[in-house]
């Protein structure tokens, strides 16, 4: 619990708003509550559970994550105070009302905060990609939403709520440019140098000791044959020197392994093309850079105008996100600037706060 409410009491700390609200950004991994004063938005708590997609998770199972992530945010002592919550959901990424996932988030939402004692005069559902955009400074409006992390999609956003959906498709169908398409890129070109299609390229080997493979299939063990004309730095290995049967048993072993794991596992192994694009690996430079175009396309496609903001959260896009930069250089050519936020949860406040 933030130092703001005193342990105690439960009492803010200092200067207590009458009136308090409850934001909630609730993602496929945890679920997080903060509660803040409806007039000035301090934060004055928060607390945290398991994930909060509106559409996968069992709806008993997300009215307790819910009610566990607002208990831990607002102590019994006010929350006779809580005039309104606004909550952002993973899965909750239909354009009316009557999308099945935001149905789902308000039954669940309303049933946890009736279990904590909680009657807000307003509750308000959104998905969580409208919080995110809502996060950013000044709680704009209108504007592009864009995630990129383990998948991807980008949104137009009209008077605060999704009107067009670009993308967001899933590793079967879409998600380009995400963090899964560019983890499944490095198995491809791993498989690609393996089978003779591809060149060499150093994510053959780090893909390989990431899943566990036996040393002796590696490409490079044993042979010495590295490429030390790849750029400062690199260590590529030669193709030529890795020897078939090891290229058999490479392939042999890592297909099994990956195809035993759920697809979005992939996304995990997307740091290990950055780093071997900062190693200027050719092959790992043209999987990033083939993600920029990817993203750039979806952003295309929603037609944006100049001068619009284009809020953007997931981990390839923050502040040290190895996407960043070079999409935020695209973009600029369609006179738009990138704007990073790291979750919901500031828009999910924002949000409450207008019901008020």
């Amino acid at each position: 619990m933030n130092s703001d409410l005193n342990q105690a009491s439960g009492e803010p700390a200092a200067g207590p708003d009458p009136e308090l609200v409850v934001g909630i950004d609730a993602g496929g991994t945890r679920t997080r509550a903060v509660l803040a004063g409806a007039t000035d938005g301090r934060l004055l708590g928060e607390g945290a559970a398991g994930p909060g997609n509106a559409l996968t998770v069992p709806p008993a199972q997300l009215t307790e994550h819910l009610a566990e992530a607002v208990a831990g945010a607002v102590p019994e002592g006010v929350r006779g105070r809580v005039v309104a919550v606004g909550g952002g959901f993973a899965g909750a990424t239909g354009v009316d009302e009557g999308d099945p996932g935001r149905l789902n988030a308000l039954t669940a939402l309303t049933a946890a905060l009736r279990r904590l004692g909680i009657s807000a005069d307003s509750i308000a559902v959104s998905s969580d990609i409208e919080a995110a955009f809502a996060s950013a400074p000044g709680t704009p409006a209108d504007g592009l939403a864009l995630v990129a992390g383990t998948g991807a999609v980008a949104m137009r956003i009209t008077d605060r709520r999704c009107t067009a959906t670009v993308d967001g498709d899933g590793w079967l169908l879409g998600d380009d440019g995400s963090g899964f398409w560019i983890g499944r890129e490095a198995v491809r070109a791993a498989l690609r140098m393996a089978d003779g299609r591809g060149g060499a390229t150093v994510l053959a080997e780090a893909v390989g000791r990431a899943l566990g493979l036996p040393a002796e299939c590696l490409p490079g063990v044993g042979s010495g044959g590295r490429d030390e004309g790849a750029g400062a730095g690199s260590a590529t290995p030669v193709a030529s020197d890795w020897s078939r049967v090891g290229r058999e048993a490479y392939r042999m072993h890592l297909l099994p392994v990956v195809m035993a794991q759920p697809p979005t596992r992939l996304a995990r192994l997307a740091p290990l093309v950055a780093e071997a694009a900062r190693e200027k690996d050719p092959v790992a430079l043209r999987i990033l850079d083939e993600a920029v175009d990817q993203l750039t396309h979806t952003i295309r496609a929603l037609e944006p105008r100049p001068g619009e903001p284009v809020v953007a959260t997931g981990g390839l896009l923050g502040p040290d996100g190895p996407l960043t930069a070079p999409l935020t250089a695209r973009l600029q050519t369609l006179g738009l600037t990138l704007d990073w936020v790291a979750d919901g949860c500031t828009g999910a406040v924002a949000l409450a706060r207008l019901l008020v």
